[in-house]
């Protein structure tokens, strides 16, 4: 992936600023090397994070540019004054415009340009911290923008919409999007998946087991961007309908058929398919290009996409479904790309699974992010105050 030119320029300083040990300027190197040691810098961050950096630090320029100030280096006071300006701006309905959590995420990319630069990162001065802490307990004394947890889909949730979705097809249209929609639904919350894993799943990370059902291999997640790897298993269900390597296998036909023929190829299947009555998972799975997408982005008329569907895809997928299926509007709004992760820690804390249990599912290295998913969806389970007898 080629970086922005400013993140590219920033990046590249690192070659020719002074170490911070020897006081030495570092020696001349090609240009080339110069632009493979920038490259490698840069994918030491995910490409999310080197989003989040880049669009941070324009506006932090922008700002200093329109202010007067100098955004490179950056004196402390510039800095805090931009906090405060941002903390000061409200929306067209007087609430707050930025969430104490966007500020911090704009100081993160002040300090990774600074640094990138060679100078000391602003956040680490006595009066930008200050500033900052001070920010986050204004925001919590007076209440504002409060972080919003999605609400979790839990097993009866995923059965309602899994229905719902077979049950409104019309036309093999609508049997594409089915079948990808429950693979997303099933896979998603039994995997515990992020949404930016399951858009990045490739046909070659998934195998049908003959004893554990779904092996899914993630190549790199959010806590492992080294890409050391992880297999996440996924058992086959008592019932068809809700079983994750047969939602599995009834999406790799359309996308094998996809691949093999066009759209031609998927309307011939689909017009043919037998009723699904019993589980389809025994048998084996079509032939798939090993590094094709698994979930496609679908078009309005069923065609398929040679391009992943992306992560606020998967997002407005969960709330159609949820419309669909009935779902108060309200409720609706709290459904996310996150209700499928945080439905399953949910679920598994209602069901009696321990933290340690959970964590082999999620990923999670400590148990104190779960803590949060018990606290606020699941209050009851392990409450004493189910037992003090009123």
């Amino acid at each position: 992936m080629e970086s922005r030119p400013a993140e590219t320029a920033h990046v590249r300083a690192l070659a020719t600023v002074s170490g911070p040990s020897e006081g030495a300027r570092a020696p001349a190197i090609p240009e080339a090397v110069a632009a493979r040691i920038a490259g490698a810098v840069q994918l030491s961050r995910s490409a999310g994070t080197r989003r989040a950096y880049a669009a941070g630090w324009s506006r932090f320029t922008e700002w200093c540019t329109r202010h007067g100030h100098v955004a490179l280096p950056a004196h402390p006071v510039t800095v805090a004054a931009y906090l405060v300006d941002a903390a000061d701006t409200v929306s067209a309905v007087g609430e707050k415009a930025y969430a104490a959590s966007t500020l911090s995420s704009w100081v993160a990319a002040i300090n990774h340009y600074h640094r990138t630069a060679g100078h000391p990162q602003p956040s680490a001065h006595e009066l930008v911290a200050a500033t900052l802490a001070g920010m986050r307990r204004d925001y919590a004394t007076a209440g504002d923008r409060p972080r919003t947890q999605r609400a979790p889909l839990l097993v009866s949730d995923i059965r309602r919409l899994v229905d719902t979705a077979r049950h409104q097809c019309n036309g093999w249209a609508d049997d594409v999007l089915e079948r990808r929609d429950n693979a997303l639904l099933l896979l998603g919350f039994a995997g515990a998946f992020r949404r930016s894993e399951l858009a990045a799943l490739e046909c070659r990370d998934v195998t049908l087991h003959r004893e554990d059902g779904l092996h899914i291999r993630l190549r790199k997640t959010k806590t492992d961007q080294e890409g050391r790897g992880v297999v996440r298993a996924l058992p086959t269900t008592d019932s068809h309908t809700t079983c994750p390597p047969c939602a599995y296998v009834r999406w790799v036909q359309v996308v094998s058929a996809f691949d093999a023929g066009g759209r031609s190829s998927v309307i011939r299947l689909l017009r043919g398919r037998a009723p699904f009555r019993d589980h389809v998972c025994r048998g084996g799975v079509p032939r798939t290009t090993a590094r094709a997408p698994l979930f496609r982005a679908i078009a309005k008329n069923g065609n398929l996409s040679t391009t992943p569907i992306s992560g606020a895809a998967i997002h407005k997928t969960i709330r159609r479904r949820a419309e669909r299926a009935g779902y108060d509007s309200t409720l609706v709004a709290q459904f996310g790309g996150h209700s499928l992760r945080s439905g399953f820690v949910t679920q598994a804390f209602r069901n009696g699974a321990d933290a340690h249990a959970i964590m082999r599912q999620t990923g999670h290295t400590t148990p104190a992010m779960l803590e949060r998913y018990a606290r606020e969806n699941a209050p009851l389970i392990g409450n004493a105050v189910n037992d003090i007898g009123l």
